[in-house]
């Protein structure tokens, strides 16, 4: 088939024609309003019904939103006012979409804090973005004591306890505690600046109603990236570009809160990363649905412990984590047949031998989407239905537009890769303070340029490569460390393995992270597992074994900082 010209290739969209029946080639952006609009909703129409589970404890959509009011109340009485910034450095605690809606009902805009970060990295995200108010879980509160000299900015601090907002103090704290790593602090914040969550609940409740009226082009995230190939910048995202991306996600779903049925989402990664943020609490918000809230997948004990004995029907992760899980001796005690929605993975690659053994243990396939801060974060998915891990990220969902170009910015042919680049209701208003960030982010007609390499196909199904910072130049070949890894992580001695590039004489060498499981294995014999599949110049020169890989908060591996090692 001949490739038409560029123009009448995307005008004409060849993915559409992939579209389930009922999904629309367009969304009616303009009458989803902002984020206040669809919480309003929900909490009118489902006041009943579970909105979160936290430590076995469930939180109903009327209580949460009386939270949400109390806390909007409390910081119109701090003198917050609109597009103030308001920070949020907890875990999968209730606590955090209280806190977090009753910022964006209050007019503010909501900043996501790691809570690992260190001192230095907390002020550097806390005095970019200029926040006046920070919520924080009360284990990290001595990194904000440790930083607070140099955040003049910052006017007050609520301490959040892992139960707060779950009725049962005590027993619910230490039951938390064995979730979240608690740190006993050797510190005192200033009391002028600092209060309990519960006071905040308990005044602000109080206090008359306070709500500032938003509009969709009103910022409702400064969501700073992953950091994962450089320093972080905060993406601009706005009301509008949060529910278009929720009712693009319905729509491809296919759900609604209206046929009674009760849909609960395993919320592992956390609410502060745009992933579990709009694809489960603000997608199931929307329909009615519940979050189980996980506080420390990192625990896979408690974590595997919990899942079975939950009724839950979704499931989101990454491939890190389904793999963690995998590995784990007890994951047969968790009921799947239970689960009857889909399983969906982002944020990272998934690799083959990670999605074959999904589908054995559980019976679901893996439905790949993808997606970026700067997109908030949806981009594209999977059909629902699928049988069987496909190995693509799917199709651009309803109003979105997909280009894979070249370093001219010119259209390439289906088959050939070059960047992805992304025009949608979705796409950030810009970067925070950047502005040459976001000159250089879009092209003249409007499209993100996302950093990744990839290709479509004639059906408009895209495949990721990797990312274009992330390849490796081997003697004038292009080598992409995610076809490497996904045949390392096919041998049966290895746990996890991530690709970079070393400096040599004449370029670049191919290095494998490796980490393996049970008996040790020859970095020969992997070498000549990588062989078998790959040709000479993409099989690893050098194999360096590891106890665990470094990775960020949502577990994906940080290619950077083994680059940075330069093992000799």
């Amino acid at each position: 088939m001949a490739d038409p010209v560029a123009g009448d290739r995307f005008a004409a969209r060849p993915w559409l024609a992939a579209y389930p029946p009922a999904v629309p080639a367009e969304i009616e952006v303009e009458r989803l309003g902002t984020l206040v609009d669809l919480v309003d909703r929900s909490i009118a129409a489902f006041a009943d019904r579970p909105a979160l589970i936290s430590f076995g404890k469930s939180v109903s959509y009327r209580e949460l939103g009386a939270s949400a009011e109390a806390v909007s109340s409390w910081l119109g009485s701090q003198g917050l006012a609109k597009g103030d910034r308001v920070a949020l450095m907890m875990p999968n605690v209730a606590a955090y979409p209280a806190a977090l809606l009753g910022a964006l009902i209050a007019g503010c805009t909501a900043v996501n804090v790691n809570p690992l970060y260190t001192p230095r990295e907390l002020i550097g995200q806390l005095e970019d973005s200029g926040a006046k108010v920070l919520f924080v879980l009360e284990n990290f509160a001595h990194t904000v004591a440790e930083a607070l000299p140099k955040l003049p900015r910052l006017e007050r601090i609520v301490l959040v306890g892992p139960g707060d907002g779950l009725g049962l103090k005590g027993k619910v704290i230490d039951f938390a505690s064995r979730y979240v790593k608690r740190a006993v602090p050797s510190f005192q914040l200033p009391p002028a600046k600092a209060t309990r969550f519960l006071a905040v609940l308990k005044g602000g409740s109080k206090l008359p109603r306070h709500r500032i009226a938003v509009t969709p082009d009103d910022l409702a995230f400064l969501q700073y990236t992953g950091g994962t190939t450089g320093i972080a910048k905060a993406a601009m995202l706005t009301h509008r570009n949060i529910v278009a991306n929720v009712e693009q996600s319905r729509i491809w779903f296919q759900v609604s809160g209206d046929d009674g049925e009760l849909r609960t989402m395993v919320t592992a990664l956390p609410l502060y990363h745009i992933f579990a943020l709009t694809a489960c609490f603000f997608f199931f918000l929307k329909i009615g649905g519940c979050c189980l809230l996980i506080a420390n997948p990192r625990d896979v004990d408690g974590f595997v412990k919990t899942l079975a004995s939950s009724k839950f029907t979704h499931l989101s992760g990454v491939n890190t984590l389904f793999n963690l899980l995998l590995n784990h001796p007890k994951l047969h005690t968790v009921d799947f047949s239970r689960a009857d929605g889909y399983h969906i993975a982002g944020g990272m690659a998934v690799q083959a031998a990670v999605a074959a053994k999904w589908k054995a243990a559980t019976g679901k396939a893996l439905i790949e989407g993808y997606g970026l801060s700067e997109t908030s974060p949806v981009v594209s998915v999977n059909p629902v239905d699928l049988k069987e891990w496909s190995g693509s990220i799917g199709y651009p969902v309803s109003s979105t537009e997909v280009a894979i170009r070249d370093a001219e910015g010119r259209d390439l042919p289906y088959g050939e890769a070059g960047e992805l680049c992304v025009r949608g209701p979705q796409v950030m208003a810009g970067y925070w303070n950047r502005p040459d960030e976001t000159r250089h982010a879009m092209t003249a007609d409007g499209f993100f340029r996302t950093g990744d390499v990839a290709t479509m196909s004639e059906t408009g199904s895209i495949r990721i490569v990797d990312r274009m910072k992330d390849m490796i130049l081997v003697s004038g070949f292009n080598v992409y460390p995610n076809e490497v890894e996904d045949v390392l992580a096919k041998h049966p001695s290895v746990l996890e393995c991530a690709v970079v590039g070393a400096r040599c004489d004449d370029g670049e060498i191919v290095v494998a992270h490796v980490v393996i499981k049970g008996e040790g294995v020859a970095p020969d014999v992997l070498k000549a597992h990588a062989r078998e599949q790959l040709t000479g110049y993409k099989v690893p020169r050098r194999i360096v074994f590891h106890d665990s890989l470094p990775k960020t908060n949502v577990g994906k591996v940080l290619r950077r900082a083994l680059r940075d090692q330069d093992p000799a």
